[in-house]
């Protein structure tokens, strides 16, 4: 039996992408959606299983037809989703009263529910959240109430911290469960080895939604359960440090970030974080460097590199000059350098205030 896991689509976002790219992330998170519907097509995936949050919030009847029309270019693949935090089931949620196509299987109940599918011997189980938040660990329950009633049992399962359900590691490798596909949670990572999975955002959704994004691929044999991660989005939030010095000035900052920019791919987003000592005639602002268009947010963590010699020569007889002459020998460069830039600045700020 095999299988695709997705989970955190939130088709109808409006993803923090800049200027330039705002515009276009939201269409480019239903091509996302899009695509893999028709990557299950093609490789004629057994099941889809989607583990809550496919829209971003309620989702409107016509993004719900939409959606269903998608589900019905499926010849062979199961569609199996819950509702999550973002997109839970209101009183009056369309989710409710919608129809949907016969391969679609939608588990919409406040309490675990499953559905069987004789021909691929499976079971799936899953609940959907019918308020944004859920503290209790509901999880817990089902974990332990597992049927051996089909060969292969599958979990659908959205939360993880402490407002959305908390999940208990223990509890879900104690599990009956060949394979858990989780949800919320929007960096692809592993709970239980090859078992328990979160499949992450498809798409990043927010500009801290770094690393890569796309979806699970999954196997379920006598053999066991074999699992991969496939990274997919078009787009990638990507944070980046540069450590500068007395000779780098705001021009030579530029060039570097467009050779980034080139070398990282330019497709996508960027955030720079600018770390160490300046020289002190130069400032980096973003609002006059004419950034990329692709680097959405440039931070400035970077202090000042005095002339100490200078300072010494007027400060010989107070704290300043008594510590920078403590850090006489040391290099540009070491701890202790660090140290007396540091020091000296906080000396500096202080007299000032």
């Amino acid at each position: 039996m095999r299988f695709i896991h997705i989970a955190d689509v939130h088709l109808g976002a409006q993803p923090d992408a800049g200027s330039v790219y705002s515009a276009q992330r939201p269409q480019e998170l239903w091509e996302a959606f899009s695509e893999v519907i028709a990557l299950c097509e093609r490789e004629k995936m057994d099941l889809l299983l989607i583990a809550g949050d496919l829209f971003h919030r309620q989702p409107l009847l016509r993004e719900l037809k939409e959606v269903n029309y998608l589900f019905s270019t499926l010849s062979v693949t199961k569609v199996v989703l819950i509702a999550g935090n973002h997109d839970y089931i209101r009183k009056d949620s369309y989710y409710r009263t919608f129809s949907w196509n016969r391969n679609v299987y939608p588990l919409f109940g406040r309490e675990p529910q499953k559905v069987f599918f004789r021909e691929l011997d499976t079971a799936v189980y899953g609940f959907s959240y019918y308020e944004r938040e859920i503290r209790e660990p509901l999880y817990d329950e089902v974990c332990t109430a597992v049927e051996n009633d089909m060969r292969y049992r599958i979990l659908l399962a959205h939360g993880g911290d402490e407002k959305h359900i908390p999940i208990r590691r223990e509890i879900l490798e104690r599990s009956e469960f060949d394979y858990i596909a989780m949800g919320h949670i929007h960096k692809p990572q592993e709970v239980i080895a090859g078992r328990a999975l979160y499949a992450g955002a498809l798409e990043p959704i927010d500009k801290n939604d770094v690393g890569p994004h796309g979806y699970v691929r999954g196997g379920i044999t006598s053999h066991g359960v074999r699992t991969e991660f496939v990274p997919f989005a078009k787009r990638e939030y990507i944070h980046l440090v540069l450590k500068v010095n007395r000779s780098m000035t705001a021009g030579a900052l530029l060039n570097w970030m467009r050779q980034v920019v080139e070398q990282r791919g330019t497709q996508n987003l960027y955030k720079f974080i600018l770390r160490g000592f300046r020289d002190p005639d130069i400032t980096f602002d973003a609002e006059q460097m004419y950034l990329p268009e692709n680097v959405l947010e440039l931070v400035d963590e970077t202090e000042a590199a005095y002339d100490f010699s200078n300072i010494l020569e007027n400060n010989r007889d107070n704290l300043i000059g008594k510590y920078i002459e403590t850090f006489a020998d040391c290099e540009e460069g070491s701890l202790e350098h660090q140290a007396l830039q540091e020091g000296v600045l906080a000396l500096m700020k202080n007299r000032m205030e």
